[in-house]
């Protein structure tokens, strides 16, 4: 991404501003809230398809991570890290998803449909709409 790595970091940090800026995320609601703690329910969709989790977010200004730990839905147990590293074309931002099902058989069906069907995509249209709101403030700031 083409902007400070801190205006970068703030933007995802903020979880009151993704329904503003994220148009596939429904609404975030606060259970618990501190300045780098919090507990949310999250609601975005794919495809159309309403989704929600609970979600523990603990922001980490001095390690630059945003990471969450669901607590409630399919997806029960993932961690979530998000890192920002500066790089000489601007700050790559990853989502790293570590999730271990439950049932173990149905491992490989669920990898498919909550990895890749939810999961992956929902995080792709995250990274790609931050991507556009933090570079148009910073065109914004640089004009």
């Amino acid at each position: 991404m083409h902007a400070p790595r801190t205006v970068i970091f703030e933007t995802a940090a903020n979880l009151e501003l993704w329904p503003k800026i994220l148009p596939h995320y429904r609404y975030i609601h606060y259970l618990e809230r501190d300045p780098d703690h919090n507990v949310v329910v999250m609601a975005a969709k794919r495809s159309g398809i309403p989704i929600s989790w609970t979600s523990e977010e603990i922001i980490d200004r001095a390690r630059m991570e945003v990471r969450f730990y669901h607590l409630k839905a399919f997806t029960k147990g993932m961690r979530v890290v998000w890192t920002f590293q500066e790089t000489p074309s601007g700050v790559l931002v990853k989502i790293a998803h570590d999730l271990e099902f439950r049932v173990k058989f149905f491992a490989p069906i669920a990898d498919k449909v909550i990895g890749d069907f939810f999961i992956h995509n929902i995080a792709n249209k995250t990274l790609r709409c931050m991507k556009a709101f933090v570079e148009a403030r910073a065109n914004q700031v640089a004009a």
